[in-house]
């Protein structure tokens, strides 16, 4: 069994304050060390010869990059990153997702099996913490797809790992909920009650939110793959694990705007955030296979959409939803541009709701939703970044060189305050390995935040550097 090391590489962003050795943490979001600046992790599965390695760029200019003990080429490390608290230090962790190790020899041609390597945040930073492998591992792709929430109310974050390639359609296993230390959920759970296929690759893409505002997070289920009755449709499913409750979500569903098609690939991409700042989280679905353009073939790349389902009282079962593509905003769709490939959510000026940040990888850009307060998203107000990448992330309350105090964003809201920090929109290049960084502005309405003429590169690297961003 592999041991983690962190091979420190110190290549300072910008001027900051020596670091603490004393400090302790503060329980601020994504702070590795507890310095009150956010972290920034990003993943390069491809690097040396495929094993991967992940780079944590530190509020204070240090940059470390992580690695395996003993890496192999092919293992992936960084398929996928997840950052929340684990322990209740006070620290953020992070888990990496290693989906295409094998647990012995390496299988030419077949999918790996997986694991999930562990780092815990220490006011030193991050340091490992052991590993997550499959039970009676397969090709697995364990590891695939990763997210960090709070599903039981405990305080303390389970984090859920995606296996879509696991058993007859896929599996996610959920660690650490109260009582017992996995739990594996499939389609074919007793209270999920699914069919399922095994082309289907259910727990490629997850997502945590608190959809009905009860202080636990659910958990959504891409599977983007998933045949309901059309050949890759794609489904979500959202899981409520401490009640064994299940809700399926389709372009067929009643209420979804749009109708299912094959190859629409719904569910590919997935991110939570409080878009009509109700207090309650709201999921953002990516359907990048969606196609609007004149004699589209099949299983070709897809326009892209994606639909919005607004969180409720009764969470997100019969919640009025949105469908978005660019006909209604800036841009005009292509049949390879797959808008909705990649979501983040974040809070770009300051107004007390998130807007939604959408990859469209065709247009080597990132286009920016505004919300506003009352009704959720709107098509005023939109802003496209172009040519700094597709992949985006949030740095919470960030600034580019001192990457500033940590957000708060949930406390604020808390408190009902119209207005609060401001997080900055991260967006990666992996096939050119850049990553840059566009700062918000504070302007409360249907303003999206982000100003691209501001935008500053962060760093570079090779191996599909910045595929996952954390």
């Amino acid at each position: 069994m592999k041991a983690l090391l962190a091979a420190c590489l110190v290549l300072p962003l910008a001027s900051g304050t020596a670091h603490a050795a004393a400090r302790a943490c503060g329980g601020s979001p994504a702070d590795f060390d507890g310095d009150g600046r956010p972290d920034l992790v990003v993943a390069a599965p491809y690097d040396d010869r495929r094993a991967g390695s992940v780079t944590v760029l530190y509020g204070d200019g240090r940059t470390v990059k992580l690695v395996q003990e003993r890496p192999e080429p092919g293992d992936a490390f960084g398929s996928a990153l997840a950052v929340g608290e684990f322990d209740g230090d006070g620290c953020a962790d992070l888990a990496v997702g290693v989906s295409e190790e094998f647990a012995g020899e390496r299988v030419p041609g077949a999918d790996g099996n997986g694991a999930v390597e562990l780092f815990h945040g220490s006011p030193e930073g991050l340091r490992p913490r052991g590993r997550l492998t499959p039970a009676r591992p397969s090709s697995d792709r364990f590891g695939a797809a990763l997210a960090a929430g709070d599903l039981d109310g405990d305080g303390r974050d389970e984090l859920a790992v995606g296996a879509p390639t696991r058993g007859r359609g896929g599996a996610v296993v959920v660690h650490w909920m109260k009582g017992r230390d996995r739990l594996e959920i499939t389609q074919r759970t007793r209270w999920v009650r699914q069919a399922a296929n095994v082309t289907d690759q259910w727990g490629a893409a997850l997502a945590m939110g608190d959809f009905d505002g009860d202080g636990r997070d659910e958990l959504a289920v891409g599977a983007p793959a998933d045949t309901v009755t059309h050949d890759g449709q794609g489904s979500v499913t959202v899981l409520d694990p401490a009640r064994r409750r299940a809700l399926m979500l389709t372009q067929s569903s009643p209420g979804v705007k749009g109708s299912a098609e094959k190859w629409d690939a719904f569910g590919a991409a997935l991110t939570t955030g409080d878009f009509d700042a109700d207090g309650r989280d709201d999921l953002a679905v990516g359907v990048p296979g969606e196609g609007l353009s004149a004699r589209q073939r099949a299983m070709d790349y897809g326009d892209g959409a994606v639909h919005v389902v607004y969180g409720g009282r009764a969470g997100l079962r019969g919640a009025r939803t949105e469908m978005w593509t660019q006909r209604l905003l800036k841009g005009e769709p292509r049949y390879y541009d797959r808008f909705g490939a990649a979501l983040a959510a974040g809070d770009f000026n300051g107004d007390g709701d998130d807007e939604l940040a959408v990859g469209v990888p065709g247009e080597n850009a990132v286009q920016v939703l505004a919300a506003g307060r009352a009704g959720g998203l709107t098509r005023r107000g939109d802003v496209v970044v172009k040519g700094r990448g597709w992949v985006p992330a949030v740095l919470p309350g960030g600034r580019a060189q001192a990457f500033g105090p940590a957000s708060g964003k949930a406390s604020a809201r808390a408190a009902g305050k119209a207005s609060g920090p401001v997080d900055g929109l991260v967006v990666a290049d992996p096939g050119k390995g850049t990553v840059s960084y566009v700062p918000g502005v504070r302007r409360p309405g249907p303003y999206a935040g982000p100003r691209p003429g501001a935008a500053r590169r962060l760093g570079t690297g090779s191996g599909l550097y910045g595929y996952a961003l954390g």
